[in-house]
């Protein structure tokens, strides 16, 4: 039985936790920039993406924006950072298909100087559409794996948002 163990752990890889930032981008009304995916209409969530080797993340979630988005740099106002990192795993059935268990992220809230002509879904590669919505209106349109860290995220920028007390 030993010997069959080490042999089924050559076979299958370790998954382990991408690292990967997130951004939530508000507009000056306090409303959230919602991306809706490409493959899975109807499920909606902001901009997130891995990390390349040696990238810093705060780099790392302004180079994602622009890729997702098409929104530059210097057309966002850093309003802060969640203190920690966030974490979720992905289903079973996602997971067959990725090489991780699931994501850790670390994610900031930005506020989008300018015209809303910036956003043009960047590469085109995962979004097919984007809308502006009040926080609690995006929350149950995120995919049920991801919505704790959504949740999350809500109560911590609350101030932010729109209809916040």
């Amino acid at each position: 039985m030993q010997g069959r163990k080490s042999d089924l752990s050559k076979k299958i890889p370790p998954q382990t936790f991408r690292a990967n930032v997130g951004a939530i981008i508000i507009n000056g009304a306090g409303l959230v920039l919602a991306l809706e995916r490409k493959e899975i209409p109807g499920s909606w969530q902001c901009p997130q993406g891995g990390l390349d080797e040696g990238e810093e993340p705060l780099e790392a979630v302004r180079r994602e924006i622009l890729e997702e988005t098409g929104i530059k740099a210097s057309s966002l106002e850093l309003l802060g950072a969640y203190p920690h990192w966030l974490v979720y795993e992905f289903p079973e059935e996602v997971r067959a298909f990725k090489t991780w268990r699931g994501q850790a992220q670390k994610w900031y809230l930005f506020r989008l100087e300018g015209a809303d002509g910036q956003i043009t879904l960047g590469d085109g590669k995962e979004f097919r559409a984007w809308k502006w919505l009040p926080m609690e209106r995006l929350l149950p349109k995120v995919v049920d794996f991801k919505r704790p860290v959504y949740q999350e995220l809500a109560h911590e920028f609350e101030p932010y948002f729109k209809g916040s007390k």
